[in-house]
């Protein structure tokens, strides 16, 4: 997974490093479970307000102190709506992302474990206070990588006894979902183990169980992490969920009030604690470059996004949108080869109106004289949840209502540096000879460290993921589907090979340019914050 605000925000943001809560001490009358039952008893459910507790807030891959106005917006867009008025805490976990928090860092697995210890520990610690009941839960509050430390520690409390109606879940952007987040997408278990890439130090590790605490799961409309499709060997509707692991993946904390509101709940079975809420998207993360070109770019996106949109939803089983093939949002589900359920006939019709539509809109894009006024990349429609995200949690950190660019920018490398320590060098073109060649080597020890997850990935493309398809293949063919494991594992690999890539080649290659240009520009004291201040005024 790409880190959440690292690579997605142009500002560069990263929190600062992981550190660790305590456990509780031996002895504790913490959970004192004699009092209350393992079973939900007082009749909460995902749709319970979350009182006046406390509520435990995790950050995302990157972000391993969860800065104040990340916290903040946590609370004002998705807490307080749900009736929480209690405090909040910002919970210090790992969240590493092998390799793009450093080559040297934990592997994405160890980083899910250790969170999920450090989590279920503050949580126990919580009700070992007394001030937890089920009208004041323990809220607890998880984005991105967060939502799955917030499973491996669901998991903990379960086995501890902790009562379901002690602690409340809510989740954004779920890599573990069952229906949709990637974990789970290719949890395709082979002689019963689930599929793990060593090189990455990544395990396809299944889905948040839907029965154990309530909690609230959102999901935004094609967001590659959380809502993968389901037959990928459509490559249209994976290129677009690669693409929304930056549009659509990075913009949850910038979403209005309205449009949270509004989330559409998905169906999911009687028995299930857990609400699952999908967002519509406000344009297609597989076109969404097109809105960059000057003039041409907005006819453009119109002309073409009807009918691409179809044969992205197709990706999905669907025509219309991305979860029409959704009857249990609780049940586990695995990619599959194609569809069964469409009606090609119509398919067709759609299509066919999708590029009427589309002429439609584009000469209607082309009559209108505002097509033909400057404007600012600023105002790209799909880079608004992404900036308004950047805004909300790095101008919430700096003590200021109105803060400049170049305020931003300076939180920001902050962040990253804390993040992944001597990114940022810090010297200037006035600093001592020595300190400024000292920089220069450890740039270029950076740089030589980027080799490390590129043969990692040679590694994992090449030697790994062909041995899973062909035992794939072979349990496939032992039950009588040789020719589905065939294909099946060809859908797998349309998706796994080009997101590989992307993952352990691109992305640490242009991370590392990334940091190479920062530390150049940084050799000039202020020429970042100027450089930043140039931009629009932030509206």
């Amino acid at each position: 997974m790409i880190r959440l605000l690292g690579g997605y925000l142009a500002t560069g943001l990263m929190i600062a490093g992981a550190g660790l809560i305590g456990a509780p001490p031996a002895g504790s009358s913490a959970l004192d479970l004699r009092m209350h039952a393992v079973l939900l008893t007082s009749g909460n459910t995902a749709d319970s307000p979350l009182g006046n507790g406390t509520a435990l807030i995790v950050g995302a891959s990157g972000l391993p102190v969860p800065p104040a106005g990340y916290v903040d917006a946590a609370d004002t867009y998705y807490l307080a709506p749900r009736g929480f008025g209690g405090t909040t805490q910002a919970v210090v976990t790992p969240e590493s992302l092998w390799p793009l928090t450093g080559v040297k860092n934990l592997t994405t697995d160890e980083s899910f474990a250790q969170g999920g210890q450090i989590l279920a520990n503050a949580i126990t610690q919580q009700i070992a206070g007394g001030q937890v009941d089920a009208a004041n839960p323990v809220v607890v509050f998880g984005y991105s990588q967060g939502a799955v430390v917030e499973t491996e520690a669901m998991k903990l409390l379960a086995e501890q006894g902790v009562p379901s109606d002690y602690v409340h879940f809510v989740m954004l952007g779920n890599p573990a979902n069952p229906d949709g987040g990637i974990l789970e997408r290719f949890n395709v278990p082979i002689d019963g183990v689930s599929p793990t890439i060593p090189s990455f130090g990544l395990t396809f590790s299944g889905a948040t169980p839907a029965d154990l605490y309530p909690t609230n799961i959102y999901t935004i409309e094609y967001d590659g992490f959380a809502n993968f499709p389901r037959y990928p060997i459509n490559f249209l509707a994976d290129l677009n969920a690669f693409l929304g692991m930056g549009f659509s993946h990075g913009a949850y904390l910038g979403l209005t009030a309205e449009q949270i509101q509004d989330a559409i709940q998905l169906p999911a079975a009687a028995d299930s604690l857990t609400d699952y809420y999908m967002i519509p998207a406000d344009s297609l993360p597989l076109l969404a470059p097109l809105q960059f070109l000057p003039v041409i770019g907005m006819p453009l996106y119109d002309l073409l996004e009807p009918a691409t949109s179809i044969l992205v939803n197709l990706g999905y089983g669907c025509i219309t949108d991305a979860w029409c093939e959704v009857t249990d949002a609780s049940a586990p589900t695995t990619f599959g080869l194609f569809p069964t359920n469409l009606d090609w006939a119509e398919v067709a019709t759609a299509l066919g109106n999708g590029v009427q539509q589309g002429i439609a809109d584009a000469i209607r894009d082309l009559q209108d004289p505002a097509t033909y006024q400057p404007t600012s990349v600023l105002d790209t429609p799909a880079l608004q949840g992404l900036l308004e995200t950047a805004y909300r949690i790095v101008g919430g950190t700096v003590g200021n209502p109105t803060p400049t660019w170049g305020e931003m920018v300076q939180v920001g490398l902050n962040l990253l540096n804390n993040a992944v320590p001597g990114s940022i060098s810090g010297v200037t073109i006035d600093s001592p000879p020595i300190d400024i060649f000292n920089a220069l080597i450890a740039n270029v020890s950076n740089d030589y460290a980027t080799l490390l997850p590129i043969a990692d990935t040679f590694n994992a493309l090449l030697i790994t993921l062909p041995s899973v398809a062909i035992s794939f293949i072979a349990q496939q063919a032992a039950d009588g589907n040789l020719l589905g494991g065939i294909g099946e594992a060809l859908a797998a690999a349309t998706a796994l090979l080009p997101l590989g890539i992307g993952f352990g080649i691109v992305a640490p290659v242009v991370e590392a340019v990334g940091l190479n240009v920062i530390n150049l520009v940084n050799l000039f004291p202020g020429a970042l914050e100027d450089l930043a201040n140039l931009l629009p005024d932030i509206p």
